[in-house]
């Protein structure tokens, strides 16, 4: 579709993927508050077996859903922070992902085996890694709401076709009666005007 010359194509109001942004990282701060009030803050990598709706955690683990979590609420306040809040989750939670798998064993070779396990990951928790970097991906690639602008000052009017101008569309004759106009006649030419002397009948004297 053909658009006008003055025509502008501007996002509108507040984006879809703002509201992405925003659920997730409220969503995330939920998560990594109530973690802290399961754990606590000190051993902060505990491999303790604490987990949170089924997901291994550790005060390190809260930790970074907290800040995850503030983070996306930030960026939920406008639309180019809120995709790149979107590619922090995706290449961020995808690298995590590789990484618990390789912790719990599903990837044999771990080059970073001497770090340990400092989140306290488990299997549980990389299917929700690896969903988060799906989100991310999706806020990422995630199309804009947009309408078209068009300047009214760029308008041609003259270009405009008006409608004839008739009684039944001119305001505030609509209930006035209409009726033609007597046209006035010009003065006839030539014309005489009757003589004011009475013309005897023949056969009749005047006494």
């Amino acid at each position: 579709m053909s658009l006008p010359g003055d025509a502008r194509v501007r996002k509108s109001g507040f984006q879809p993927v703002q509201v992405l942004a925003a659920l997730t990282g409220l969503l995330f701060l939920v998560l990594g508050v109530a973690g802290f009030l399961r754990t606590g803050f000190s051993d902060f990598t505990s491999n303790e077996p604490e987990t949170i709706v089924g997901f291994m955690i550790n005060p390190l683990h809260n930790a970074v859903h907290t800040a995850i979590g503030v983070l996306g609420l930030l960026c939920s306040a406008a639309s180019p922070s809120a995709r790149m809040f979107g590619w922090i989750l995706f290449l961020g939670y995808g690298v995590v992902s590789v990484w618990g798998l390789m912790i719990t064993g599903v990837i044999s070779s771990n080059p970073v085996s001497g770090l340990g396990n400092p989140l306290n990951l488990d299997a549980a928790d990389n299917w929700l890694h690896v969903l988060a970097a799906l989100v991310g991906l999706i806020m990422a690639l995630m199309p804009a709401r947009k309408r078209v602008m068009i300047d009214e000052s760029d308008v041609d009017t003259a270009s405009m076709v008006l409608p004839p101008i008739t009684d039944e569309n001119v305001p505030g004759n609509a209930d006035v009666p209409t009726r033609p106009v007597p046209q006035q006649m010009p003065p006839a030419q030539g014309r005489h005007r009757p003589s004011r002397w009475r013309m005897h009948r023949p056969g009749r004297t005047a006494h």
